[in-house]
């Protein structure tokens, strides 16, 4: 997610008095049907999955409903929350001064620094996982280095430390960029009268500017927690008992959907849980936040003595979340065969396919949504808005669960359209929160004057509006792109018999200890990852330009 997005998903953006005068009057209108009527199609779209759980949950017997009361599904929550709550604090620890290292700072090449910080984003955390195990399981790279001094095996990385540290090294940038949007945001008024009154750059982060940046915090903690929550492949992969493991080993090995779909509401109600609290936090919070954001460069701290160890600090995160995995799958590369050309280009079509597919439909169908939120501020609109952002509360492999259950009755069972709609169910929010920030920096007067000139509604929509919030669209459309590349359960259980993707592919292969043959789709799927990242990283690049 780009910082830009993180700006105004969650926290408020700064708007030119005209948009806010505008929008207030639009508020006492009532939104035309050609908007609210879409939205509320797209709102009821996301909640088709969660539908057809509380139905299955429903037909589920007795011995279902008591499963719920065994000891290992009270492990199973305790061990998902508790790894929530490690990655979210640990990736904060690693975020917070990062974000403040390549923004306040004179670090040498912080921009540099920040481009390279933020493209563990491009690392599918699977790949990250296997990488992980690879250099440092018990036999892996690290233990090879050692040997010679005696050390013929490593502890075991497999359970909670081994998961911890694989989504910890592999979703820190989702803080990064939350921490480093709140940073921008602050007014350097309030740090240079700290400096002013005899308190240094250390006191003054400590007492100042940490305070200030607690929304920010918060919001990049809850992005950490959620992935984790939904997360599949690294804790399958680690062994762990978390829930996405649990569900699936019941609705594939246990064949038991009617005790999936109840861990299913859990895992749901757990992540809603989650949303609730930040928004509480954030409801406290946000509205100090929201009034500090200022255009004005801010001061440069030296840090002195202090320069070289963050080099090596930036230089760490950066080789463990960026040059070991890559490191590890060239090695893989090279130790393998070299017959898999056609296959890559099969697959890397395929996943290109889907993510281009996914970003079109999650662009339009987030359109009115965005519009009604943002035009038409109100109760309909607070809900469909709402509705349409449970996508966060929706793991992968739950969506991929329902629409697995849903579309084997329908002759759409199987098909890409299938898997594409379900993808857009899982990245929709994605869109509409990208969407919402050009939209409020777009007057409603210039939607008024076109209607004013003849046009309908949606002629002003498409003739003005669009144009204008085109860079937002653009961002949303490629954030999913990212995103839809790299998802796994939605792709392993929905796609059609005999079309593999990238992340299938990588998958497929690892399962069965083929290492060399994961390797080469991985790079692929990294290497198509990246250029994207980049771009978007840019956009953030380009909104502080002033800064640096």
């Amino acid at each position: 997610m780009t910082s830009s997005t993180l700006d105004n998903a969650w926290i408020p953006p700064v708007v030119d008095g005209s948009a806010e005068d505008g929008a207030g009057s639009a508020a006492t209108r009532r939104p035309p049907l050609v908007v609210w009527l879409p939205a509320a199609i797209v709102a009821l779209l996301v909640l088709v999955p969660i539908g057809y759980l509380l139905v299955r949950a429903w037909e589920a017997g007795p011995a279902a409903w008591e499963s719920l009361l065994r000891p290992k599904t009270a492990r199973v929550v305790l061990n998902s929350v508790v790894l929530a709550c490690g990655v979210a604090l640990t990736s904060t620890v690693i975020a917070v001064p990062l974000a403040w290292l390549t923004t306040r700072t004179d670090l040498p090449g912080r921009r540099w620094w920040a481009a390279v910080a933020t493209l563990p984003l491009a690392v599918p955390s699977y790949v990250g996982a296997l990488a992980v195990i690879a250099a440092f399981g018990p036999k892996g790279a690290l233990q090879g280095l050692l040997e010679p001094m005696g050390v013929e095996r490593l502890p075991s990385l497999y359970g909670f430390w081994g998961s911890l540290l694989t989504l910890t090294l592999f979703t820190y940038p989702y803080s990064l960029l939350a921490v480093r949007a709140g940073l921008r945001g602050l007014d350097p008024a309030v740090e240079e009268a700290s400096r002013s009154l005899g308190q240094g750059p250390w006191a003054t982060f400590r007492r100042v500017t940490l305070p200030q940046l607690r929304p920010a915090i918060a919001a990049g903690a809850l992005l950490t927690a959620l992935y984790t929550l939904g997360d599949f492949g690294v804790v399958t992969l680690m062994r762990f008992d978390a829930f996405t493991r649990a569900i699936y080993v019941q609705y594939r090995s246990a064949l038991d959907r009617s005790g999936a779909a109840l861990l299913s509401l859990v895992l749901i109600g757990v992540t809603i849980a989650l949303l609730l609290i930040e928004a509480r936090v954030r409801g406290r919070q946000g509205g100090a936040a929201a009034r500090v954001g200022v255009a004005r460069q801010s001061g440069t701290v030296p840090l002195g003595r202090w320069k070289v160890p963050a080099i090596i600090f930036c230089g760490v995160v950066a080789t463990l979340s960026l040059g070991m995995p890559i490191a590890v799958l060239l090695g893989w590369l090279l130790r393998g065969r070299r017959d898999q050309i056609t296959g890559l280009v099969t697959a890397a079509g395929h996943s290109l396919e889907l993510a281009i597919a996914t970003a079109a439909v999650a662009t339009v169908l987030a359109l009115p949504v965005a519009l009604l939120a943002v035009r038409w501020p109100g109760r309909l609109a607070s809900v469909v808005e709402r509705t349409a952002f449970l996508g966060y509360a929706l793991p992968g492999l739950v969506v991929a669960f329902a629409f697995v259950s849903i579309g084997v009755r329908t002759p759409w069972h199987q098909t890409l359209a299938l898997l594409v709609l379900a993808c857009v169910v899982r990245f929709l929010p994605e869109a509409v929160a990208s969407e919402q920030v050009s939209l409020r920096q777009v007057s409603p007067r210039l939607e008024e004057a076109a209607r004013g000139l003849g046009s309908t509604m949606t002629q002003a929509v498409r003739r003005v509006t669009v144009p204008l919030a085109m860079p937002g669209l653009l961002a949303g459309a490629g954030l999913v792109l990212l995103t839809t590349m790299k998802e796994l359960p939605i792709t392993l259980l929905l796609s059609p018999t005999g079309w593999s993707t990238l992340a299938t592919d990588i998958w497929t292969a690892s399962n069965d200890a083929r290492w060399a043959e994961a390797a080469a789709p991985a790079l692929v799927l990294i290497g198509l990852s990246l250029p994207m990242t980049l771009l978007l990283q840019s956009r953030d690049r380009g909104s502080r330009a002033d800064h640096d």
